[in-house]
């Protein structure tokens, strides 16, 4: 793999596991609401400027309710769900369960597309639901309880699932760039009418807030779709996608720098397991089907 790709993969994982930390950072002074909605914002004027310098042109008419129906999966309900789940989940047994999303992938493409399991990927769908389940039993450390927030990110990684199921007629159809733009432009205007008051909440925010705030939106939230749509445009799919995996340890990492969180050892028992079965279903688990 060359060089510039790694570099490229590189600056796209470390901001989207950096991302967690940033979300708990920016909580301490917004709601869940307004942080997402800032996020999106900024994101999408990023994306103006973007779509400004490249000339990039509209979607057609007819797929504009399909367009608004994915942004709202993929952009409004995930990360406001991720957001209101991090009030009480640690940034990294949160990447850890969000990590889980290939397996309900697996189990959507399954029931929606056809797609079939091996033997294989119904273990490893067994093993990361495990691994979830003392994730959210084991999220503070010497106290082991169900964390209602752990589900909410449950929550949060089914609804991105089924973002990537259903984006995949449109996703063929556009620029890959172009279709993140539209799906986050779909999906910040529900934000804008659910999350009214940002302006009040901005004055009284911090700036370590309101900075974590922006580079949500920014760097994870903008730039690194850039670079990962570099990588994907120059090497296999597969390749660059195995790196995912390390997202969770680096989110566990940088939360411990950044913000001095340190999970409990149930959480990364947990995530070890989690992990290990998301890894069965995707490199084990799927059947090929062999046609014309």
């Amino acid at each position: 793999m060359e060089a510039r790709v790694l570099l490229a993969i590189l600056l796209t994982i470390l901001p989207w596991a950096s991302a967690f930390a940033a979300i708990r950072a920016g909580l301490q002074d917004f709601s869940p609401g307004h942080l997402t909605l800032l996020r999106f914002l900024v994101a999408s004027g990023v994306l103006l400027l973007y779509a400004w310098g490249v000339r990039m042109p509209l979607p057609e008419p007819r797929d504009w309710p399909r367009l608004l129906g994915l942004g709202f999966l993929g952009i409004t309900v995930y990360h406001t769900a991720l957001n209101f789940g991090q009030v009480s989940v640690k940034a990294g047994p949160a990447a850890l369960l969000i990590a889980v999303g290939p397996v309900f992938v697996a189990l959507l493409s399954y029931f929606f597309l056809g797609e079939r399991l091996s033997g294989w990927g119904w273990a490893g769908i067994g093993l990361a639901f495990t691994g979830v389940a003392l994730i959210a039993l084991g999220n503070h450390p010497g106290h082991v309880a169900i964390e209602p927030g752990a589900l909410l990110i449950l929550l949060a990684a089914l609804t991105t699932s089924l973002y990537f199921v259903f984006q995949r007629p449109l996703a063929r159809k556009y620029n890959p760039l172009f279709f993140t733009a539209y799906t986050i432009w779909a999906g910040t205007l529900p934000l804008l009418l659910f999350w009214p008051g940002l302006p009040a909440a901005l004055r009284a925010a911090s700036p370590q807030a309101f900075w974590s705030g922006v580079y949500l939106g920014v760097v994870p939230g903008a730039l690194a779709y850039l670079t990962w749509n570099y990588a994907l445009s120059r090497a296999p799919a597969s390749k660059v996608s195995s790196f995912l995996y390390l997202s969770p340890v680096l989110a566990t990492l940088i939360a411990y720098l950044w913000l001095g969180e340190v999970p409990g050892r149930l959480a990364l028992v947990g995530g070890g397991l989690a992990l290990a079965g998301v890894m069965m279903v995707n490199i084990l688990g799927r059947v090929s089907l062999k046609g014309p």
